[in-house]
């Protein structure tokens, strides 16, 4: 009998399965059926939210696991996944009423609890354009008031629909006094319905307590949930809720809401005159030297994190005082005496919520990867293009990790070097030109 007999047979294939089944192996995107959308047994039709171009109420939203590291795990590019999805544009042409937030911008950029108070103010947005009974009020405008310097790219993703930069030199560091005259300003020229600050001790806090005060408002503190009639805040630490009448300023908490990523938004930016300048009452002299080190984990913004693959210990510790970041280490490391114990980072070490993340030789063991999932940006270096820190990095570098960290003390020195050239440079024109 030939074998064209048996080919109306159908086989099954047990190694695609297992991988079908194993989300983190590397051939995952390259057996899995991703189905949009199934028909549930009652009859309902059903979405599934995990599928790359999932639809999602007001657009398409794109949902890449592998995080854009797909062509080094699997060593080609899907045409779907590759494609930039163009997010829906929201547009709000002359707003009937206007939202403030003032973002809390560390660094600035826009942090995770800015983001979810933006989302918190469409969420009031569109509760008003509703109305009561069905009688909208109008189209609402979100507008960000952001001090100082501003290197964030992605207002429009953010949910901006007006940009207010004020990044004057009047603005540079701790003045508080000359961010509550702009503000006081904004309130005689706009009338917002509401204003949003992050309840945090980056300032959001102290600014809008003296804002409040300026306006003779009652802010609600500590605010998780919220609609136009009520607001629900934490109180005794957290064990207890207090729910009390919606009132204009609201501090809120961090995860209020669900941060804007299915629509974009103009972030179109506004003209203001100049705010008169205002005597502070306290000078700020500039930021302390600290040393990284110094810095607890838990607290630390920028951590270098090293792993079993580092094997030149002096090289990571040169680089970690040339980018100025706080050490960390994985459980191996610790465990093989390279890093004291207080440095472990993890389930079993130290949970960290640092703004990056740049872990070496590391190579994601689950307890490590759920220390770290509070960070913002995760960026690593490793050799093995699959390896699960590879997966949840947004951005990585495969390759020797002795030979990556060399390179980059040398861009480091460049870049200071330069900075220090151009520095020299204006004090030099300045006294000429005197």
């Amino acid at each position: 009998m030939s074998d064209s007999d048996y080919s109306h047979i159908l086989r099954r294939d047990p190694r695609g399965e297992r991988i079908a089944r194993n989300r983190l192996h590397p051939l995952h995107s390259t057996v899995a059926v991703q189905v949009a959308e199934t028909l549930g047994p009652s009859g309902l039709l059903r979405k599934n939210p995990h599928a790359v171009g999932f639809i999602g109420p007001n657009g398409i939203k794109r949902i890449d696991r592998l995080k854009g590291n797909a062509i080094a795990i699997t060593g080609r590019r899907n045409a779907q996944s590759s494609q930039e999805v163009l997010l829906p544009l929201h547009q709000v042409s002359e707003p009937d009423f206007t939202i403030v937030v003032v973002p809390d911008m560390v660094g600035g950029r826009l942090t995770a609890h800015d983001k979810d108070i933006l989302g918190q103010a469409h969420q009031l947005a569109r509760s008003m354009e509703a109305g009561v009974a069905g009688e909208s009020t109008g189209a609402g405008a979100v507008m960000a008031v952001v001090f100082g310097v501003s290197k964030e790219e992605s207002f429009d993703k953010a949910g901006v629909d007006r940009l207010l930069l004020l990044d004057g030199a009047e603005y540079e560091g701790y003045c508080p006094e000359q961010q509550v005259a702009a503000l006081e300003q904004v309130e005689a020229r706009l009338k917002p319905e509401y204003w949003l600050f992050p309840d945090s001790v980056h300032g959001g806090t102290d600014l809008g307590s003296r804002l409040a005060a300026r306006l003779g408002e009652r802010p609600a503190t500590q605010a998780w949930q919220m609609n136009t009639e009520t607001t629900i805040c934490r109180g005794a630490s957290g064990s207890t809720d207090i729910t009390r009448d919606t009132p204009r300023l609201l501090m809120l908490a961090q995860e209020c809401a669900n941060p804007v990523d299915e629509t974009r938004h103009e972030a179109l930016s506004i003209e203001w005159a100049p705010v008169q300048a205002v005597l502070p009452e306290l000078h700020d002299l500039g930021q302390v030297a600290v040393d990284p080190n110094a810095i607890p984990l838990a607290e630390a913004e920028f951590i270098l994190a090293a792993g079993n693959g580092i094997t030149n210990w002096e090289q990571f510790h040169a680089t970690a005082k040339a980018l100025g970041a706080t050490e960390g280490a994985s459980r191996v490391a610790v465990d093989d005496g390279n890093m004291p114990r207080f440095r472990q980072v993890g389930a079993s070490g130290t949970w960290v919520t640092a703004r990056v993340y740049l872990a070496v030789g590391i190579s994601g063991a689950i307890q490590h990867m759920q220390g770290i999932g509070q960070c913002d940006k995760v960026v690593t270096i490793n050799t093995d293009a699959g390896c699960d820190m590879v997966k949840r990095a947004d951005l990585s570098t495969i390759g020797d990790a002795e030979k990556v960290l060399d390179e980059l003390i040398n861009l480091v020195d460049t870049y200071r070097q330069q900075a220090l050239h151009n520095q020299n440079g204006e004090k030099e024109g300045a006294k000429n030109a005197a």
